[in-house]
């Protein structure tokens, strides 16, 4: 079983605070604790476990979300993010002296929080600490997952971000800039290149089938020689797909 990443938030604005706390919690991440100063920061770092630290810059104390930053970098190997409002020249030079693993901006939507979350942690993981050194590691030194949602994606739908299963996912179809994502019942527009996505899906179960459609193979109902069948969708494949398909069902 998976285990939630734990993040613990540094936030002095308390409603900001609370806010990012249910956007992550409904995602599925594990909030250690929610606090608002530096002191109260280092004892949550010093006495529990910490996956991953959210980080205003400008706190309720003398000493600021980038002191904390430095802190972490001293004594954790944790990576952290700098959540601020404060965009200027002069914070974003300040704030790269401690190698942050992330600087998102307010005001910000789920995905966004979602999103740099993701990349904070696969970078950490993958690519080392930010110091220009790459980590080696075994396989037993990497966490369970650098995700929670690796049975999932989001997808963006008017103002909400929906969470669809990749079992539920039947096929996606290109379309000029956006992609179809077809499920069971629904559908769902997506503004990225074929090849992109086809990166973020399982690759045990979805397949290009043709320049224009990636497939789910478990739900493949009938296959001829030029087309496959999904709910009653046609679907064009290549040549190469084709065998691929007749070898798996004679193997």
């Amino acid at each position: 079983m998976e285990q939630a990443i734990k993040i613990l938030i540094v936030e002095d604005n308390v409603i900001i605070a609370d806010d990012m706390q249910s956007m992550l919690e409904e995602i599925g991440y594990e909030i250690v604790d929610n606090v608002i100063v530096y002191e109260q920061a280092e004892e949550v770092l010093k006495n529990q476990h910490v996956d991953l630290v959210l980080i205003d810059i400008i706190l309720a104390s003398d000493k600021t979300g980038i002191d904390l930053g430095k802190h972490i970098r001293e004594k954790y190997n944790i990576p952290f993010i700098f959540v601020t409002s404060n965009s200027d020249r002069a914070t974003v030079e300040n704030a790269k002296t401690v190698k942050p693993n992330g600087y998102l901006v307010k005001p910000f939507e789920q995905q966004d929080l979602y999103t740099s979350i993701e990349i904070a942690l696969s970078n950490f993981i993958y690519k080392g600490d930010g110091a220009g050194q790459e980590n080696i590691m075994n396989e037993a030194d990497v966490p369970m997952s650098n995700s929670v949602l690796k049975d999932s994606i989001f997808v963006k739908k008017q103002h909400l971000y929906y969470r669809i299963q990749f079992d539920d996912i039947q096929f996606i179809k290109a379309d000029n800039v956006y992609l179809e994502v077809n499920t069971v019942d629904k559908k769902f527009l997506v503004r990225s290149p074929l090849k992109d996505y086809l990166g973020k899906l399982p690759s045990n179960k979805f397949y290009r089938a043709h320049k224009s459609y990636i497939v789910n193979v478990d739900h493949i109902d009938a296959i001829n020689s030029k087309d496959i069948m999904i709910n009653n969708n046609l679907i064009p494949i290549s040549k190469d797909f084709k065998e691929f398909i007749i070898s798996a069902m004679n193997s």
